[in-house]
């Protein structure tokens, strides 16, 4: 056997993972399908994103979100895609998107399953126009039960859980590949879409963060209004080999949050969204991208925190509830959660 045979026979899809984590007793079956019905309308999506221009996909929609910032064509039509492709399937009970002011309960044609789904349909959508990579962002919940043993009303409270309940939780980043990165509480995991088979195959098993890093992501206009404990983290960052940490640093930043979490998961790194003077209690969300995002980063070896408390230790307030951000390399996230304290 030749060794392109070879490698094609041991590849092993999202489809043949998520079935070998079933046997192993690590998901249900209900929570497979729903992984995969996510999985296939990032698919639908990363198709819509490479068309970009071709499909009328660029420019505004002419519309605001529930946080009042204005979509993009593709923020729309994600959420739509994501709505429609898991509202029917009988194992949710509700899904809520960050674009959307209220959870979306299962119309009544429809059964219902015992899980929650929050996503964050299009990450990044600024940056649609300017072809930079934008992304999907997941995350599951059971839904909670009442003493009876029947599932609660699948409302917003339903929803208000610590991260670290979450049963499942993944980003897709659609760049040059589209690559779908996904934990179910082993590991983190990265798939990347053969366009040929349009199958997700595993390309990135057991992801690791390296604990130590020279590399940091952080809006540097945004300066001016840091606290005291990011800016002199920065700033020794900045000092390079003649600082206080004896080394050069490198900066990088997107503004994409997919795109700067998968390089701080490929190579490490310390992705950086603090809570300063204009953004008081942050400037990301806790439900849709700050959960996932630090479910995905201690899977993989990592930590997150927002300065003073782990994420995923973090009770919510409120659906959209906004939070300070600091992942990636655990050493590097344990000094500025250290400068804080």
């Amino acid at each position: 056997m030749s060794p392109d045979m070879t490698r094609s026979v041991r590849r092993v899809t999202l489809t043949q993972f998520l079935i070998q984590r079933q046997h192993a007793g690590k998901i249900n079956a209900d929570l497979r399908l729903l992984i995969e019905t996510v999985a296939r309308a990032c698919k639908a999506i990363s198709t819509r994103v490479n068309k970009g221009a071709l499909a009328d996909g660029h420019g505004s929609a002419g519309t605001e979100n529930v946080q009042g910032e204005v979509q993009k064509k593709l923020d729309v039509l994600s959420n739509e895609i994501l709505l429609e492709a898991n509202e029917w399937g009988g194992n949710l009970a509700a899904l809520a998107s960050e674009e959307m002011e209220l959870p979306r309960p299962i119309p009544t044609q429809f059964p219902k399953g015992e899980y929650l789904l929050l996503f964050d349909p299009l990450d990044g959508s600024s940056n649609i126009d300017v072809n930079i990579s934008v992304g999907t962002i997941f995350s599951a919940l059971r839904c909670p039960k009442a003493a009876s043993g029947e599932l609660c009303e699948a409302n917003e409270a339903a929803f208000l859980q610590a991260g670290r309940r979450q049963v499942a939780a993944g980003f897709a980043v659609y760049g040059p590949t589209t690559v779908l990165v996904l934990t179910v509480g082993d590991g983190a995991h990265g798939f990347t879409l053969d366009r040929e088979s349009y199958t997700f195959v595993l390309t990135h098993p057991d992801i690791r963060i390296p604990e130590d890093t020279a590399e940091f992501a952080i809006n540097m206009s945004n300066q001016r209004r840091w606290e005291a404990p990011v800016k002199r983290y920065i700033d020794e960052c900045l000092a390079g080999k003649d600082g206080p940490r004896g080394k050069d640093f490198n900066m990088r930043w997107v503004a994409s949050m997919v795109a700067d979490v998968f390089r701080v998961l490929s190579r490490g790194g310390i992705f950086m969204y603090p809570r300063d003077a204009k953004y008081k209690d942050g400037r990301l969300r806790l439900m849709y991208e700050a959960n996932p995002m630090s479910f995905i980063v201690e899977q993989a070896g990592g930590a997150a925190t927002d300065g003073a408390t782990r994420i995923l230790d973090l009770q919510p307030r409120g659906l959209h509830q906004r939070v300070a951000v600091i992942l990636g390399s655990k050493n590097e996230v344990d000094r500025v959660t250290g400068y804080h304290q």
